[in-house]
């Protein structure tokens, strides 16, 4: 059963096949054979970065989709440092019109059915960010394009620039959402479901602490992501404690009612209207076979009840979970 991409028309498989490991954590022949695995199971969307290792996953999924592009709806992003080059990055025009190209390369194709900046700029006028897109559209060379990670307020200003200055508007954004990263159903899921917009939510997991590993009284986990962002995962941490906890009575509530956290955790974020397709990132065979089952469950209205007693609507436990520093927070902001 495929779900519509927001107001676009366009049809896509309730899971979407995230590439950032690819090349990075899972060797090149492993992941061109999940890409595959993936697609003969029903998924027809893949999103990738062209930062992910300095657009290494993205000459993986061009190699694996070479046979099957016309069947495929094919994201990548931009923004991100790419190498060594502090140039090669953000949201210009003069970096857009380069990063665009050098994906289309990696990926083998000549056209990107959908180009979403990574992350805000805010060194860079958002009105030229949509101009060059919607310039890219015009030319063929993306059908949609759409952002990642910005908040309500940005959406806003994204599409009245559009209105003013009669461009395409904004078709996408691509959030983090889970059982416990519930920040964006404040303010984000209705706005883009105000101007119709599709939403890629990602990290249904939240990076592994919906894994079932993390529960209260057992050992510290292992997380491969525990280096990039400095005391997330540790839960000595007096403020990792409440999200223990709730990774706990979480992992309980799965079991009582005869699921896995995972399946749980993927079958959670389906169920939000406004979300059209859970982004995941499977780093083995194994992982995506989990995925695919979470995928077949269906939660009834008294389990999530119960979910929001364990976790209110709205819930943010840390701002880094948000996917970004928040520039107003950051000292320079709040310091004369």
């Amino acid at each position: 059963m495929t779900r519509y991409l927001g107001r676009t028309g366009v049809r896509v498989s309730p899971l979407t096949l995230g590439a950032m490991n690819f090349g990075r954590w899972t060797r090149d022949k492993e992941s061109l054979e999940i890409i595959g695995a993936a697609l003969d199971a029903g998924i027809n969307v893949v999103d990738t970065a062209d930062v992910y290792g300095n657009g290494g996953s993205e000459e993986i999924v061009g190699k694996a989709i070479k046979h099957r592009r016309d069947d495929l709806f094919l994201a990548t992003k931009f923004h991100g440092q790419v190498g060594d080059n502090p140039h090669h990055a953000g949201n210009s025009r003069r970096w857009i019109v380069k990063a665009v190209e050098n994906s289309l390369r990696r990926l083998g194709t000549d056209h990107l059915d959908l180009y979403q900046a990574h992350r805000p700029d805010e060194h860079t006028d958002l009105l030229e960010t949509i101009r060059t897109l919607d310039d890219l559209i015009r030319q063929g060379k993306i059908r949609y394009y759409g952002t990642s990670v910005f908040p309500a307020h940005q959406k806003v200003e994204a599409h009245w620039l559009a209105e003013k200055h009669g461009l395409i508007a904004p078709h996408t954004e691509q959030a983090p959402y889970s059982l416990l990263v519930r920040g964006v159903e404040r303010e984000v899921f209705p706005t883009v479901q105000k101007y119709g917009e599709g939403v890629l939510s990602y990290g249904p997991l939240a990076a592994g602490w919906l894994s079932g590993k993390y529960r209260v009284g057992g050992e510290q986990p292992q997380s491969a992501r525990a280096e990039l962002t400095a005391g997330r995962f540790d839960i000595s941490l007096e403020r990792n404690q409440r999200k223990l906890a709730a990774a706990d009575a979480l992992a309980t509530l799965a079991e009582d009612n005869g699921l896995t956290l995972p399946e749980l955790a993927v079958a959670f974020a389906l169920n939000h209207p406004a979300v059209s397709s859970v982004i995941i990132g499977p780093r083995t065979h194994a992982h995506l076979e989990t995925y695919l089952k979470a995928a077949t469950v269906e939660l009834s209205p008294e389990i999530l009840d119960a979910i929001d007693e364990i976790v209110e609507p709205g819930t943010q436990f840390l701002e880094r979970d948000t996917g970004r520093d928040t520039p107003s927070l950051q000292p320079t902001a709040l310091r004369r």
